[in-house]
């Protein structure tokens, strides 16, 4: 899943706004939120980011591929839970 603080802080380091991002990502302001709010990003979408970002192969990993994010770690909370029942 996606680190979202980890992307927020990216785009505060680059000096852009994420309306400037999206835009120059191609990416609809309006999704690029969304986005950020679900952690779910397309692949497409991931390249575009990390290109206009200038991520490398493990900035990019890290933010996009992150096994311990806010959401995954909800997730394995819930799953946990599940299991407890």
């Amino acid at each position: 899943m996606t680190d979202i603080s980890a992307l927020k802080d990216c785009i505060g380091n680059s000096g852009m706004t994420i309306v400037a991002v999206a835009e120059k990502s191609g990416i609809l302001r309006e999704t690029l939120y969304n986005r950020m709010k679900t952690g779910d990003f397309k692949l497409s979408e991931i390249c575009a980011l990390s290109k206009v970002l200038q991520l490398d192969r493990d900035g990019r990993d890290k933010i996009f591929f992150a096994e311990n994010s806010e959401l995954n770690s909800q997730t394995k909370e819930k799953s946990d839970e599940r299991q407890r029942e």
